[in-house]
């Protein structure tokens, strides 16, 4: 069941560092995006996802818990077709090429512009106007 506002793209946001995730989370607000939840660990992305059905997902790839972003992904991209942009501070040859694997709709280097961030989203879920 979905719980997301159906007026505006839910966003789960995926990032262990709690600055930075409420720092992302202000920006997508400010860009008309719902935030319906945030999740530190890869353990809680898992669930989180399955109880609210987002429309994407912000993924960090080095997360606290068992799971990285990466294997994160894999899990969810296995029960769920939700487009995924990773965010990382790793742009590492062997890093870009597991996240690679799971067919992100973008990856991120942080830091990063807002104005880059919103375009990948907006080109992730098909939007085609310009605010």
């Amino acid at each position: 069941m979905r719980t997301c506002n159906q007026d505006m793209a839910g966003i789960l946001i995926v990032e262990d560092e709690k600055i930075i995730a409420q720092d992302l989370k202000m920006t997508l607000n400010n860009f008309g995006y719902d935030v319906p939840a945030i999740a530190s660990s890869g353990e809680d992305a898992i669930i989180k996802t399955a109880e609210i059905i987002p429309d994407l997902i912000l993924m960090d790839i080095m997360l606290a818990g068992e799971l990285n972003g990466i294997e994160t992904a894999k899990q969810i991209l296995g029960k769920h077709s939700i487009p995924l942009i990773y965010i990382s501070a790793y742009a590492d040859e062997n890093t870009i090429l597991a996240a690679k694997e799971t067919k992100p709709f973008g990856y991120l280097v942080k830091p990063f512009e807002e104005q880059e961030l919103h375009s990948i989203i907006r080109i992730a879920l098909g939007k085609e106007e310009v605010n």
